[in-house]
């Protein structure tokens, strides 16, 4: 039963964390011409129709990359004070 509660904690615990990920880090809407023409050329590269369906792909990539690297130091943090 501890087993089962610390699992469903450990994923509460990352499905918080992604969720703040989603909440703090801002998406820009707003393109300059520069970036524009790039994502344009990114989309075109991968054969993605809109440039910013691939735009929120990438920015849920990286908040998925900050959930997981801040799950990573809280779970190594958390194992380094019991162990004191």
């Amino acid at each position: 039963m501890a087993t089962l509660a610390r699992r469903v904690f450990k994923v509460a615990l990352f499905i918080g964390l992604f969720l703040l990920s989603v909440r703090y880090i801002p998406l820009s809407n707003e393109w300059s011409a520069s970036e524009a023409r790039a994502w344009f050329a990114a989309s075109d590269l991968l054969s993605v129709r809109d440039p910013d369906d691939l735009y929120f792909v990438v920015w849920v990539t990286i908040e998925l990359i900050v959930a997981v690297l801040a799950y990573v130091a809280i779970m190594k943090l958390w194992r380094r004070y019991r162990t004191k």
